[in-house]
């Protein structure tokens, strides 16, 4: 096996407890893994987690033995390519071609408004690079309302107006409202 760095994704999931980050941190680092970046959430008493991982290539098959051993927390990996850089050191070129966008909506909870929302984002090609949702009684009723944030990537030639004009349209029917801001990159 090669000895460069492979990187993976990895999901993990398993019942909430405390120390369920360092069981899966410690088999990372016991396998000379870096871990690169994460997201974790605890979402109706389950911990779910996904984290992006580079370790060395000699380790590859040890650090997936050791994960499949963990207690409580079944977790899966996949290998990817690594990610070009984002943020302060991203190359310049890689920024002027891709818009940032910023999208916000709060409405009355029904089914379906992921699946309308994200299609119109399809129909624009663009990327819902992070989606965080969450329901909550409104403040002056017992009405349960959803809250959605993304961050969102497009491409420069993205026309905002013809999305904006859609988000609209749908945002009648649902009967939500509906927010889109582009975001300069730092």
């Amino acid at each position: 096996m090669s000895s460069s760095n492979i990187s993976l994704v990895l999901t993990a999931i398993g019942d909430d407890r405390p120390g369920l980050v360092e069981q899966l941190a410690t088999a990372i680092s016991r396998h000379q893994g870096n871990w690169l970046e994460s997201s974790m959430s605890h979402l109706s008493g389950k911990f779910a987690g996904i984290v992006r991982v580079s370790v060395p290539g000699t380790q590859l098959e040890a650090l997936k033995s050791a994960l499949a051993e963990l207690t409580g927390l079944r977790v899966t990996s996949e290998a990817c390519e690594p990610s070009e850089p984002s943020g302060p050191s991203a190359s310049p070129g890689t920024a002027a071609h891709t818009r940032r966008l910023k999208f916000s909506l709060v409405g009355h909870d029904r089914i379906g408004i992921v699946r309308e929302v994200s299609q119109v984002f399809a129909r624009h090609a663009v990327n819902v690079e992070d989606l965080c949702t969450h329901t909550a009684s409104a403040p002056m009723s017992a009405e349960i309302l959803f809250h959605a944030i993304a961050e969102l990537t497009a491409l420069s030639t993205l026309d905002v107006g013809a999305l904006t004009d859609d988000l609209e349209s749908i945002s009648n029917d649902l009967m939500v409202d509906i927010t889109l801001d582009e975001t300069i990159p730092t």
